[in-house]
């Protein structure tokens, strides 16, 4: 049996991960939640799995879900402490980070260093600390699974090859695929969150309207598996069957196909290097159709190109990126600023960074600070 922790419970990708755990319920054991301010929904989740260990980050909260939970047994606990807690558990044998945004990275780096294998489902603990994290995961011979459909699809496609030429990740192209400038410049963050083939959290969502998390997922890629920028590459898939390929020196593609559906990679996480029979629908080709893929259109997305060049300029550059992005997207997501803010914040603020030679997880949480106030203080224009 393969015990768990399950960081970020409450949100899609957890709730997910718990969906694989009721369908292997006799394999899987979950011995710790860790939920952010939704305590209704922990709570439940608490009743349902009866983990030895449960925590709500959003320390306000604390109260509400511990009256709901008169008969529970194990251990409750709240905030920081808890989450590390949590992650670094004697029992656990895989950590499951669906934290989303930096606030998962802390945890991830504590529980490599308790030599516990990641599922990884959080892009920014690799964007904003890739170099740091993977080393300290080959010192400890922790094993970072990934968890996004796009890097698992390349994981599978490598295992046992060489030759690696390229990766190609693909993209739906997100909601605003076809949409000309004056559209995108008016868009609202109710349209904003309508994608067209994923079911996704708010952050997630906004930051695949904008391309800025396939940019994510470049850097993302380049430390999962030590490929340079240059032979990595994105296309527009909209039909979200091929998850991403993988190009090999004799000119061969391995592609990794299947329905959109995140309890696929989530499994394979969890199951590697076994695959197990699932329920899940399979690929009917012939009512597919068609599969068409197109070049991105970086002048309408330019939050893919602003990601690759912080990613090849390194240091503390996808640092500043990650940030920035993530505060512009929140501000956007509450009507502070427009749509087209977001690029072009990034972009304004790029540019003003003076790049910092990052020494250690001190340094990255220092930039990422500053970062965040400079994007706090940003005044957008097309609100």
């Amino acid at each position: 049996m393969k015990h768990l922790a399950v960081l970020g419970s409450t949100g899609s990708i957890g709730r997910q991960t718990l969906e694989v755990c009721d369908w292997f319920s006799e394999e899987f054991a979950v011995d710790a939640l860790v939920g952010g301010s939704n305590w209704e929904l922990l709570a439940q989740q608490i009743i349902k799995y009866g983990p030895k260990l449960a925590v709500i980050r959003e320390e306000c909260f604390y109260k509400e879900l511990k009256d709901a939970l008169p008969n529970y047994k194990g251990e409750l606990m709240c905030g920081e402490e808890g989450v590390l807690a949590a992650a670094t558990m004697a029992e656990a044998d895989i950590v499951v980070a669906a934290i989303s945004g930096l606030a998962g990275l802390v945890p991830v780096f504590r529980a490599i260093e308790a030599g516990k294998d990641i599922a990884l489902a959080n892009k920014e603990v690799l964007v904003a600390a890739g170099a740091i994290v993977t080393q300290l995961a080959k010192e400890k011979g922790v094993r970072i699974l990934p968890v996004d459909s796009e890097h698992s699809a390349i994981w599978q496609c490598m295992q046992g090859h060489n030759g690696i030429k390229s990766l190609v990740l693909t993209a739906s192209g997100g909601p605003f695929r076809d949409a000309d400038m004056f559209t995108l410049k008016a868009v609202t963050p109710e349209i904003a969150l309508k994608h067209p083939t994923w079911n996704m959290g708010p952050k997630i969502s906004i930051d695949s309207a904008t391309l800025m998390n396939k940019g994510l997922e470049i850097i993302e890629a380049r430390w999962l598996f030590d490929v340079p920028y240059e032979n990595i590459d994105v296309v527009i898939h909209p039909q979200s069957i091929i998850h991403s390929m993988v190009r090999y020196n004799d000119s061969a593609v391995l592609a990794h196909m299947g329905l959109p559906d995140m309890r696929v990679p989530i499994q394979y996480a969890l199951t590697y290097p076994e695959r197990w029979a699932n329920e899940l629908p399979e690929v009917d080709f012939a009512k597919i159709g068609q599969l068409t893929f197109s070049e991105p259109d970086e002048n309408r997305f330019p939050c893919l190109k602003l990601a690759k060049q912080a990613g090849m300029i390194g240091e503390s550059n996808p640092i500043v990126l990650n940030a920035v992005n993530e505060v512009l997207v929140w501000r956007f997501l509450k009507g502070e600023i427009g749509f087209w803010d977001i690029p072009r914040g990034v972009e304004e603020l790029m540019s003003k960074h003076w790049t910092i030679y990052i020494k250690n997880l001190d340094t990255v949480l220092a930039v990422d600070e500053a970062a965040r106030a400079q994007a706090k203080a940003y005044k957008g224009v097309y609100r």
